[in-house]
């Protein structure tokens, strides 16, 4: 509007004579005046609306300030809060758990633990964990202990039931004398959802049967087992081999078994078939090696490690010998067992311009020792961190009964989850927040379990944002 009334004024002053200009320019003026007043009017209007975005900007930060007061606490540094937590550590009256139980077990060993323990913690040392288990914790053990800065697990009746139905295997004493006891199985695979503790049931099964003196073929991880390293298809067996897994998969055994494997004799005379080595081809106008006579199990394992060419001939080998052990029970437990039934990471080129992924079933490793159809005490893990995929309820050789659902975290077990979790003072990573008393009730802690659903791993990162 102002420049139409410029363009007018400017019309004017060439047609008409001087006395009209300053009538226009007067209302120019007026109007200008007015559009001038409007936009202060405006403006103030704006910095009002902005004083009060200011001051509501101001107040969320200071209500986030307070938040971020919250998350921060004396003990976020580290030092600090191990010390406070070895100060508390000297307290008892601080073990408290729900409806005023112990919070911690006072057993000293699994095998006393009983069903009076249950929903109670039993407190290990990360070196006696690491003795009796070198081949590797379970990841969500591992993250457990870090979070809370404590070694310790809760006993759960899930898992004293899998204890217990190995026991009787090996213990027939112990069965119900009126046949009406649950039934008593020797393969098991344990499935369930994510994060209900199923890897660190196995690893506590294999703890519990090496104090009792077992030979356990433990497997922490059984998708190593199918990707990573060198393989190529033996012609002899049709199988492909892995001879560097297969190496380690010797190591491993032998870092716990070893004064067993010592004393058992090896009941197959037959020559160990070779492959091909690692980055050395093969052997030249040998194609088997023999075991000498009254060789024990140790020594065939040092024949796997010590020549490249004969590994994945051991292990499989290795697999019927224990089979043919009856000196001392024997037990194979297998995590990430799924990963068995699915492809592997290697393949092989069909055409110039095509590629078949290899199946797991056709590694001479694998094919070895998935079968749970052999009398043999032998318990599998699924592992929903492999991204295997759900797989059907049947499975090839396996047992039609021996999968069965390992459950999430119940209410009672929960109660005690929560407690540990303000014992510990667990916080978050990178804030450290400890969970408060003055915050902690029934009411909260039962909010962090049905919101994760009863899944560990989220009950942990929940617990600490209680308010």
């Amino acid at each position: 509007m102002l420049r139409a009334i410029l363009r007018a004024a400017t019309a004017a002053s060439r047609t008409a004579p001087d006395r009209s200009i300053p009538a226009v320019i007067a209302s120019s003026k007026l109007l200008s005046s007015n559009y001038s007043s409007s936009t202060s009017t405006k403006s103030s209007l704006t910095k009002a609306k902005k004083s009060k975005q200011k001051t509501a900007a101001q107040s969320e930060e200071a209500s986030a300030a307070a938040a971020d007061d919250d998350f921060s606490d004396p003990l976020g540094d580290e030092a600090a809060r191990n010390r406070r937590l070895a100060e508390d550590d000297k307290d008892p009256s601080l073990d408290v758990g729900p409806n005023g139980r112990a919070l911690f077990t006072s057993a000293t060993a699994i095998s006393q633990l009983s069903r009076k323990d249950t929903c109670a913690y039993m407190k290990f040392s990360t070196e006696a964990l690491n003795e009796v288990l070198p081949e590797g914790l379970p990841a969500g053990m591992v993250r457990e202990f870090e979070d809370s800065r404590r070694c310790a697990l809760l006993v759960r009746q899930s898992f004293l039931d899998l204890r217990d139905n190995f026991r009787r295997i090996v213990d027939p004493p112990l069965r119900s004398s009126d046949g009406k006891g649950p039934k008593v199985l020797k393969q098991i695979v344990l499935d369930g959802p994510v994060s209900c503790g199923k890897s660190i049931a196995l690893a506590m099964l294999v703890h519990w049967a090496r104090d009792e003196g077992w030979l356990v073929f433990y497997v922490p991880k059984g998708r190593d087992w199918t990707h990573g390293g060198f393989f190529y298809q033996n012609p002899q067996t049709g199988f492909w081999d892995t001879p560097v897994q297969a190496a380690n998969i010797l190591q491993d055994f032998l870092k716990r078994n070893e004064p067993h494997l010592k004393q058992l004799t090896c009941q197959i005379s037959d020559p160990i078939p070779l492959g091909e080595g690692v980055g050395v081809g093969w052997m030249k106008g040998v194609d088997s090696m023999a075991m000498p006579e009254g060789s024990t199990l140790y020594d065939l394992a040092q024949l796997g490690i010590r020549h490249t060419h004969a590994a994945v001939g051991v292990v499989v080998r290795l697999r019927k010998e224990l089979s043919l052990v009856k000196d001392i029970p024997v037990l194979i437990a297998v995590d990430q067992y799924n990963s068995w039934f699915t492809f592997s990471d290697y393949g092989e080129a069909v055409t110039v311009r095509s590629w078949r992924p290899i199946h797991a079933k056709e590694l001479a490793t694998v094919n070895a020792f998935r079968s749970m159809m052999p009398d043999d005490m032998m318990v599998g893990a699924f592992s929903h961190s492999t991204a295997v995929g759900k797989l059907r309820q049947e499975l090839p050789d396996v047992p039609k009964d021996a999968r069965i659902n390992f459950p999430r975290y119940s209410l009672d077990e929960a109660a005690t989850v929560s407690y540990y979790y303000l014992r510990a003072k667990i916080g978050i990573a990178g804030k450290q927040r400890l969970v408060r008393r003055e915050v902690f009730s029934d009411e909260n802690w039962k909010k962090v379990y049905y919101l994760s659903n009863g899944n560990g791993t989220e009950m942990r990162w929940l617990a600490p944002l209680m308010r």
